[in-house]
Order: C-alpha cells, then structure tokens, then sequence
C-alpha cells in the first residue's frame, strides 16, 4: 500500500478549498485530516472518501470501488469509496464531495 509523496502533495493541493488538510500516514497508506477528524485514506495513490448513507449513493452512481485493503478477505460494508477521475481533477467539485465526507466524519465521532 506504498504512497507517493508527490501523490500526498497533489491531493493536499486539489483540496485546498475544504480548509487545512493534514496527511499521517499508517500503515503503509494515509490518513487525509480535516479539523482532527479523518475524513479519507490514501493506498497504492488511489484516493477515497468517507461515506456514509448520506453521501454514499453518489460514489456508487459514479461506479466508485470501496477501499478493501485485503482483497481475499470478505470485509463487507466499506467505510470509504474510491474518488471518481473527474471529482478528483476538480477542486470545487472535490471540495464539495470531501465536505460531505467530512460531516460523515463528524457524525461518526459525535
């Protein structure tokens, strides 16, 4: 689950409009912060998203891949859900999804 930190960099710039983001990494991957809250995860550079049943019906129309970090193991219901090519490319789109992903984030800590 190697993670670049070119690829780190790119996210952090791509969501500059959701505020301060912080990256830790663990594990191998990483962790995407956002008012101490994790709200996404970074493996092998693919990017996903916090969902919940709120907003988890837009990555499933989008045909989005939940992070199974074990492929060979059933895990069921996934927590986070690969961002879309073009919800990535676009900073107001993506800050707009990361947003969502970050009130999941907040609900699930509350």
């Amino acid at each position: 689950m190697a993670v670049s930190d070119e690829f780190l960099a790119y996210l952090v710039e791509q969501l500059s409009l959701l505020g301060e983001v912080t990256v830790r990494r663990m594990f191998g991957g990483a962790g995407l912060y956002c008012e101490d809250r994790i709200f996404g995860v970074v493996a092998d550079d693919v990017a996903y998203l916090k969902v919940d049943d709120s907003n988890r019906e837009d990555f499933l129309r989008a045909g989005s891949a939940p992070f199974n970090p074990y492929p060979e193991v059933a895990t069921g219901r996934s927590s986070y859900y690969e961002i879309p090519a073009d919800v990535l490319e676009d900073r107001q789109v993506l800050a707009e999804w990361a947003g969502r992903s970050l009130a999941a984030a907040r609900k699930k800590k509350a």
